[in-house]
């Protein structure tokens, strides 16, 4: 049977080392949860983004494009909206597809690449403006965890990436 002594100068170190076993779970353990959170939140938003950007788009069809209106939206405008309300996730790390319903597909990679592009969007041809018709945009942002930058080791250590996808249709509406 093991004699713990009462003795305080026996004991010297334990405090020390039962901390570093337990700090090093409470870290990792941290900085998980913190991580996670980030990428939901980025998730979350990126998928709100897209959804309002579909909505926009729904309501800028055929009758935008008529004499004396000027409602038409460009992709430019798209990927600057997109931008503005995926508040927090760099506009580099996000790839954008405009999709209509006749299959006619506008690719931003990176979104930042279209911020200036005079397109008008949805397109006039094979009738993909009119009311009616499907719109679709579709998002992936790039994630980088976080956690294994922080594992111990002799060289630089390489870790997995993954993409989060958001997806929004809707009929254009007018």
């Amino acid at each position: 049977m093991p004699h713990f002594s009462l003795n305080p100068r026996l004991r010297r170190g334990s405090a020390m080392i039962e901390f570093t076993l337990a700090g090093v779970a409470a870290t990792v353990l941290v900085i998980s949860t913190f991580q996670l959170g980030m990428v939901m939140w980025n998730y979350h938003t990126l998928t709100m983004a897209v959804h309002e950007a579909t909505r926009y788009v729904a309501v800028k069809g055929a009758g935008c494009t008529l004499p004396g209106n000027t409602c038409s939206v460009t992709v430019g405008t798209i990927t600057a909206k997109i931008a503005s309300w995926g508040i927090g996730i760099p506009a580099g790390g996000v790839n954008i597809t405009l999709k209509t319903n006749s299959g006619a597909v506008t690719k931003c990679t990176p979104l930042n690449s279209c911020f200036t592009s005079p397109t008008v969007w949805p397109p006039s041809a094979n009738s993909d403006n009119q009311p009616g018709s499907l719109i679709t945009i579709s998002a992936e942002y790039h994630v980088n965890p976080a956690l294994l930058f922080f594992w111990p080791g002799r060289q630089a250590q390489s870790y997995g990436s993954f993409w989060l996808p958001a997806s929004s249709s809707q009929q254009i509406l007018f």
